[in-house]
């Protein structure tokens, strides 16, 4: 066990997870409490999170002009820049190729509304996730030429894909790659790789998501075009206005929320709440979001209806509403994704149930599970593996792959825990000749197998992270900002926290715990009478109100539903609950403990 004492004393929760306190400095959290004004744990959730005195109002209030850097410094830029802004002047065709998840429909639907801006002739390209997997293929790439593109800008992908982009090359088709993930040392043929990651790239970018170098490219593009005198008589296009798109995409695709990620999330939601795009206000509409979108409601609510297109239906259903002027369009496509989204939800609980049973088995026959979980089942749908992988990565504290096997392979998502460079791994076991496709980043990765290769992948992978995994606590930790009272976790509190955000990789959302909380009243909620209602409260008599979700059936759920009048530890997120017009304080919860 760690040598840090526990939190209040909590080894093991209700959740079977140790309370560890984030570290932080005592006198440096005051000092920029009291310069901001706010209360004293906000200036403790700063300095946790490595903000000093002096880049603290910055840090609250981050702008573009401060944090946008130029997008010269991105390697291969100004090449892309002026291979495009050409294109645009000479009329050429462009297409844009991109991924089916929420970064490549946001970076696909951000580059068409500005080249159809400046005046291009533009395409969009979104492969059939069963039909052609992810990436350029080389039949895609050879349709587009023949369609009149003589540039394809390839947005969340390409940096892998040698075979189909020499292809192009030999076809006469410019390529220029606009990516964020993993790269090896040799890149692919294309006119310019724009990957902050590649290993030659000293721009320090390397936390955007794909969207956010797609905005860097038209930045680029944009300063081309002005130079070389495009804009003379005709408007230029104000680009903040797709700031929306950057900070959705960017949000969903959980890349560090610091730097210039968080100027690109905090402006971006703010155009987001003027509804100025027709196919997000439609998506909030269908979802029943009536207040100003916060990264929650991006990640949690409008994320996943457009990602149900690519996992469960059409493809290109995202890009194509995230690109929509049209009110009756976007309606129509709104609904349709919200539709697959409740089935995608079907679909993920059944694959779910049957992934958790085979790994729960596994460990039962051995006493432990492995190093790194890997689930495998035939006909099991491509489109949700990468949602199951992360509850089991959730439920095993291991990193996770889920993996669909059809015929003659299997396709697979696998999800990380901190720490464990899930990506690179992949990738090794690509060069090794066991997978036919594979790469990612450090939290999330993607691979095909041949069925035959199954149980090797699955030995070289846990061998390969067998010291990194052992090297992890035997109980998952828990990480807690600080301890309030019922009374001070008040609307005030909750505004003030709002204002941290927006909360995600790199920033995350603090957790605190109100001690020797009260059970005033407890109901299971919702449509399934999964979630727990709370009405807590202690000895100021105040009332704080609370829901833990899907925490019913769980050991945590059970012990708050028959507390017998005991005191708890309440451990979770202390947010504004807006309803009806009304505002209030309330806690997610995310753990508890009972107080001895």
């Amino acid at each position: 066990m760690s040598d840090v004492e526990s939190y209040l004393g909590v080894d093991k929760s209700l959740s079977g997870r140790r309370w560890i306190a984030r570290a932080c400095n005592d006198r440096n959290a005051l000092a920029m409490a009291q310069r901001l004004g706010v209360p004293e744990i906000v200036g403790r959730v700063l300095d946790a999170r490595g903000i000093d005195l002096d880049e603290a109002e910055s840090f609250l209030n981050p702008t573009l002009k401060d944090l946008l850097p130029d997008p010269s410094s991105l390697k291969d830029m100004e090449a892309a820049a002026d291979r495009l802004a050409g294109a645009v002047i000479r009329g050429e065709g462009i297409a844009v190729f991109g991924d089916y998840d929420v970064d490549g429909a946001t970076s696909s639907a951000l580059l068409k509304r500005f080249f159809k801006a400046v005046g291009a002739d533009v395409q969009v390209y979104i492969p059939d996730r069963i039909a052609e997997g992810y990436g350029p293929n080389v039949a895609a790439m050879k349709k587009l030429r023949e369609g009149g593109a003589a540039v394809v800008v390839t947005v969340d992908c390409g940096t892998t894909s040698h075979e189909p982009l020499q292809a192009a090359a030999d076809d006469g088709l410019d390529v220029v790659v606009v990516d964020h993930h993993v790269v090896e040392e040799a890149l692919p043929t294309a006119t310019a790789v724009v990957n902050p990651n590649r290993l030659d790239d000293d721009s320090g970018l390397g936390i955007l998501a794909a969207v956010g170098v797609s905005f860097m490219l038209a930045v680029g593009v944009n300063r081309a075009l002005r130079q070389q005198g495009w804009y003379t008589d005709k408007p230029e296009p104000d680009l903040l206005q797709w700031l929306d798109l950057v900070a959705l995409g960017t949000v969903c695709d959980v890349v560090p929320l610091k730097g210039v990620n968080r100027a690109l999330v905090k402006q971006g939601l703010k155009v987001m709440a003027g509804r100025h795009n027709t196919g997000l206000t439609a998506l909030a509409d269908v979802a029943g979001i009536d207040e100003p979108p916060g990264a929650y409601h991006a990640g949690y609510i409008i994320g996943p209806r457009i990602n149900a297109g690519g996992r469960v239906g059409k493809s290109d259903l995202g890009s194509r509403i995230l690109s929509s002027n049209d009110g009756a369009e976007a309606s129509d496509i709104a609904s349709q994704l919200d539709t697959l989204n409740r089935e995608r939800q079907e679909i993920e609980a059944r694959v779910q149930q049957e992934a958790m049973a085979q790994v729960e088995a596994s460990i039962k026959e051995t006493g432990k599970p492995d190093p790194l979980i890997i689930a495998a089942g035939e006909g099991w749908h491509p489109g949700v593996v990468g949602i199951v992988a992360s509850r089991l990565k959730e439920k095993f504290d291991r990193p996770a792959f889920v993996i669909g096997i059809g015929e003659k392979e299997g396709t697979g998502s696998g999800r990380s825990v901190t720490g464990i460079d899930l990506g690179a791994a992949v990738i090794a076991a690509r060069q090794a000749g066991i997978l036919k496709k594979g790469g990612g980043h450090a939290m999330a990765a993607g691979l095909t197998v041949p069925r035959d290769r199954l149980e090797d992948l699955r030995a070289f992978l846990n061998d390969r992270l067998a010291d990194d995994i052992a090297a992890r606590p035997a109980i998952p930790g828990m990480t807690i900002d600080g301890g309030i009272a019922v009374r001070g976790a008040n609307l005030q509190l909750a505004e003030t926290l709002a204002g941290v955000g927006p909360y995600g990789a790199g920033n995350p959302e603090p957790r605190f715990v109100i001690r020797s909380a009260v059970i005033a009243h407890a109901d299971p909620v919702g449509r399934d009478q999964s979630h727990l209602r709370l009405s807590l409260t202690d000895e100021s008599g105040k009332r704080l109100n609370g829901i833990a979700f899907g925490a019913v059936e769980t050991p945590m759920g059970q012990a708050l539903l028959k507390h017998g009048g005991a005191p708890f530890h309440i451990a979770g997120k202390i947010r504004v609950n807006s309803w009806q017009g009304r505002s209030s304080a309330q806690i997610i919860i995310e753990d508890a403990a009972p107080v001895w």
